[in-house]
């Protein structure tokens, strides 16, 4: 054991754990007034499930066995995983291993298939820290979840504005910071891969931040800060995939080519096909996702530290690229496919939102979907403010 990398992968946990509240802090400034409490209890919520249905069996589906789509139930319970021994020739003992990685909210076939012996690692696609893991598969579910759900009651009549602009930034600024562990911490080691991954990350998330300013200061003449944070975020997205495979002039040009991918995505493809995808879930992680994994294909540095058998378009070779679209179509598919059945499961049994008369009085009650499937959108329903000196239901009755 490598006490050193032990004492780095631990510090890396308990940091990403702290991404949790500033997804909070994020989403809850970017939605309306009414909403706020709701929308941030969608973030904290899911920590205390995921977390239980990691131990139970989230870990053993993910990294048991050798089964191309799930793992086995041989360590149902964290059973048989050792707090000072490794068997998949890390610095860390698999105790440490599994609690890395359940901090990170990973989605058990895409972890199997992608980072154990699965499917998709058969295939030869890689990604270093989630972006298909994680980012397309959220941003796809959150997609599909956002049309069958449908869009708020008066989503064509009221333009949609952050409530709270200062606890935006203050989320954003939150998740860069843990976003350097997410990555780094995904070297699983106290090593020079590590801090590549670090400046790799930084650097993108610093050049979309950048690039999407200087987008709106060109369409709109002027910046805004909560475009600066949903640029930052768009680059962290992007890189998370290659962040220990590219190099750090990549890494500049992936933030850089990013931000207007998903500029465009958020503000034409949402507006025309008016879906109502309160917190640009698809147009960041799903987008953000798309573009990270392809860009990693085409500038996979060969001679980087545990990836010197594959290689980028721009080294000569194609063939990454190819299993990458692969992936990606793959991807997508599962998680459009899993989310519409799984929806229309839920909808058989209960209703998807909140009712009308619950959505004007201002409730924070959620409705069961946003707790099933919170990780994906929060899509809460919302009727125009009420007006001071009048109650919800006066104000209900008076925009029927």
């Amino acid at each position: 054991m490598d006490t050193g990398s032990i004492s780095f992968i631990l510090i890396c946990t308990a940091l990403v754990c702290l991404m949790t509240p500033a997804l909070a802090f994020f989403y809850g400034g970017l939605g309306r007034r009414k909403n706020v409490i709701n929308t941030m209890m969608m973030s904290i919520i899911p920590l205390s499930i995921s977390s239980l249905m990691w131990v139970i069996v989230g870990y053993s589906l993910s990294f048991g066995g050798d089964d191309t789509i799930l793992g086995n139930f041989s360590h149902l319970f964290l059973n048989d995983v050792s707090f000072s021994e490794t068997t998949r020739n890390l610095d860390i003992p698999d105790l440490l291993f599994a609690a890395f990685h359940w901090l990170l909210l990973v989605y058990y076939p895409f972890a199997h298939m992608v980072w154990d012996e699965g499917l998709l690692a058969q295939w030869g696609t890689i990604d270093f820290a989630g972006g298909d893991v994680i980012h397309i598969t959220s941003g796809v579910s959150g997609l599909v979840l956002a049309i069958v759900v449908g869009n708020r009651k008066d989503y064509d009549h009221i333009e949609y504005r952050p409530h709270n602009v200062p606890v935006v930034l203050l989320g954003a600024g939150l998740l860069w910071f843990g976003w350097f562990e997410f990555n780094a911490g995904s070297a699983l080691s106290a090593n020079p891969l590590a801090i590549h991954a670090l400046m790799t990350t930084h650097i993108s998330a610093a050049s979309a931040m950048a690039s999407w300013l200087l987008i709106e200061k060109i369409i709109a003449s002027k910046f805004s800060l909560v475009g600066g944070a949903t640029g930052l975020i768009a680059g962290l997205v992007a890189i998370t995939p290659g962040a220990g495979f590219v190099s750090i002039w990549s890494s500049l040009l992936i933030g850089l080519l990013v931000s207007p991918i998903c500029y465009f995505s958020i503000h034409t493809i949402k507006t025309r096909f008016k879906i109502d995808d309160s917190l640009d879930a698809f147009g960041c992680h799903g987008i953000g996702g798309i573009f990270g994994g392809l860009i990693t294909a085409v500038f996979t540095k060969p001679d980087l530290a545990l990836n010197k058998e594959y290689i980028g378009l721009i080294y000569g070779d194609f063939s990454l690229l190819l299993v990458t679209i692969i992936a990606i179509i793959f991807t997508i598919l599962w998680s459009a496919i899993v989310s519409y059945v799984l929806i229309k499961i839920i909808a058989t049994f209960t209703e998807l939102r909140v009712t009308e008369r619950e959505d004007g009085l201002m409730s924070n009650k959620p409705s069961v979907i946003s707790l099933i499937l919170i990780c994906f959108l929060n899509n809460s329903t919302s009727v125009k403010s009420v007006s001071p000196g009048r109650n919800a239901v006066d104000e209900l009755a008076a925009t029927a």
